[in-house]
C-alpha cells in the first residue's frame, strides 16, 4: 500500500516522501497514528502545498525533543518495588512506570510508547532504558530498581 508520510518516521522515511509498506502497518499505526496518508493523487497534492508547514511543525519537535534530551540525559531514577528473596520483581518495571516516575520528579512528560528498555526490568538492580524522542534524537537514562521495605 502506497503511502504519504507527514512527518519523519525513524527507518521508513521522511515528510513527503511516498512509500510502499504493508497494508496492516500502514493502516493500524502510520494513518492512525496521522503519520502518513494514503497515496491519492488529490493527497499527494495536498502534502505538496502544506510541505513546508509540516517541515516547521517537525523541527519544532525536534527542538522540543533536544531540549528534553539535554534535560534528562543520562540521569537515573529510582523505583520501589517490591521483590523476592533471590532479588526478582513481582511482575516487571513497565514502561508507563518509568514515564510516571519521570513526570513526577522533572515535570517532564513522555509518551510511554517511546520508552524501551534495553532488557526487560524483571530484578533489582540498574538498568539502561532508551527514550525515542524525535526520528532523529535518542536519550538514554538509567532505572534503579530498589527493594521497597514491606510494612
Amino acid at each position: 500500500m502506497k503511502v504519504i508520510l507527514l512527518e519523519n518516521v525513524r527507518k521508513i522515511g521522511s515528510i513527503g516522501e511516498i512509500i510502499d509498506v504493508k497494508r496492516g502497518f500502514a493502516r493500524n499505526f502510520l494513518i492512525a497514528q496521522k503519520k502518513a496518508l494514503f497515496a491519492s493523487k488529490e493527497n499527494i497534492k495536498e502534502v505538496e502545498k502544506i510541505k513546508n508547514e509540516l517541515s516547521k511543525k517537525d523541527q519544532d519537535k525536534k527542538n522540543k525533543a533536544r531540549e528534553i534530551d539535554e534535560n534528562i540525559k543520562d540521569k537515573e531514577f529510582s523505583i520501589y518495588k517490591l521483590s523476592t528473596e533471590n532479588r526478582e520483581l513481582y511482575g516487571s518495571v513497565k514502561p508507563t512506570e518509568i514515564s510516571k516516575i519521570i513526570k513526577e520528579t522533572e515535570n517532564i512528560e513522555i509518551n510511554p510508547s517511546l520508552i524501551q528498555p534495553t532488557k526487560e526490568i524483571k530484578s533489582l538492580g540498574t538498568f539502561d532504558v532508551i527514550l525515542n524522542l524525535h526520528s532523529e534524537i535518542q536519550s538514554h537514562i538509567k532505572i534503579s530498581v530498589i527493594a521497597k521495605e514491606e510494612n
